[in-house]
């Protein structure tokens, strides 16, 4: 096959926009050669099962899915009937980005709450975690959280704890979904462990693909007691690799040594870096009606910026819309961004702002 893309190009639209990190790609092929058992009864899962276990715990149990989306249909199904809901941030993945897969697919109901830079807090869960028993309400048995949320921002270790002890007293579980947990991981300099299985949480969304895999993300519970049928339920949702290996391989390089936080903190370095020079720009001039919306706690930037400067500078480098009415916008690291490439794109910033 000919190479039908220029790879010197650079998007800050998404993390997903970057290709497969080579180990993961050597990983691949490792794994390639002769036969395994189908459906993840082979070797690499289960050597995937024993890493995330020392991640997360003796008790977490891994099933790896395609994506991030199937990770959170299948987590939260098996963690509800079909009469219950989840409480989530009004900003949250499960509720705008994923095509109302958790609703039509899950068959449950999302009760989506405003919130402030993304996170939700015991109070603003108490504005929708009401009504059990009455059997004209869908019943509010579990609330997910993103971490690092839609916004970039991240929640701490005492934060999680909080909601977590407070789903709990009401009779809810917690679930995260966790595309960035790396980044949020590399931001608290914490591990994985330390604001999941110790902070209450019970079941994770593990991210991947935004992290330098192929394609895969992996459901993993860690209360035993908070999700059922996850077999069946993984299965029945199309989540179910065949060659299960080849999702397990890419998993078991990311996380069996430190990818997983090497390519975090890269992607979360470069937006620190975008980020200072942004500043730089609005405080000496040279980035006129610019504008900085959101902290920026892992590998995202937001701003707004004149609509034509925007769209100028989106035909240079891609970048999605946020929040279209307001004209904010949001600028993404991968971890193969470069201060090369940070600096290309706020020289375009600068002289598309000024002309």
């Amino acid at each position: 096959m000919t190479r039908l893309h220029d790879p010197h190009l650079h998007a800050f639209a998404s993390d997903n926009y970057s290709g497969i990190h080579p180990e993961v790609l050597a990983a691949i092929a490792e794994a390639n050669d002769g036969h395994q058992s189908a459906y993840g009864d082979d070797v690499y899962t289960a050597r995937l099962g024993e890493v995330l276990r020392g991640h997360f715990g003796e008790q977490a149990e891994a099933f790896a899915t395609f994506n991030g989306t199937g990770a959170n249909v299948v987590s939260l199904a098996a963690m509800l009937p079909r009469w219950g809901a989840v409480i989530c941030a009004a900003t949250a993945h499960i509720n705008v980005d994923e095509g109302g897969a958790p609703e039509r697919m899950g068959s449950l109901k999302l009760l989506a709450i405003p919130t402030p830079e993304g996170k939700l807090t015991p109070e603003l869960v108490d504005r929708e975690a009401w009504g059990w028993g009455n059997e004209h309400r869908a019943q509010p048995l579990v609330v997910s959280i993103t971490q690092t949320t839609e916004l970039g921002t991240a929640y701490t270790v005492d934060e999680i704890t909080a909601l977590a002890e407070h789903a709990h007293a009401r009779g809810m579980r917690l679930h995260l979904d966790g595309a960035r947990l790396s980044n949020a991981a590399a931001h608290l300099n914490s591990s994985l462990r330390s604001f999941t299985t110790d902070a209450g949480v019970d079941v994770v969304s593990l991210g991947g693909t935004k992290n330098g895999i192929l394609a895969g993300e992996a459901v993993v519970v860690l209360n035993p007691e908070a999700a059922s049928g996850m077999p069946y339920v993984r299965k029945l949702s199309m989540q179910l690799a065949s060659k299960m290996r080849f999702a397990s391989a890419q998993l078991i390089a990311l996380y069996e040594g430190d990818l997983w936080l090497r390519n975090a903190r890269q992607a979360n370095a470069m937006a620190d870096l975008l980020r200072a020079g942004l500043e730089a720009g609005i405080n000496d001039g040279s980035m006129l009606g610019l504008r900085l919306t959101q902290p920026t706690q892992s590998n995202a930037v937001f701003a707004v910026l004149p609509r034509e400067a925007a769209e100028r500078i989106r035909a240079q480098h891609r970048f999605y819309d946020w929040d279209e009415a307001a004209g904010e916008v949001r600028w993404m690291c991968s971890y193969d961004t470069t201060p090369e490439h940070v600096r290309d794109f706020l020289t375009t910033i600068s002289t598309e702002l000024t002309r």
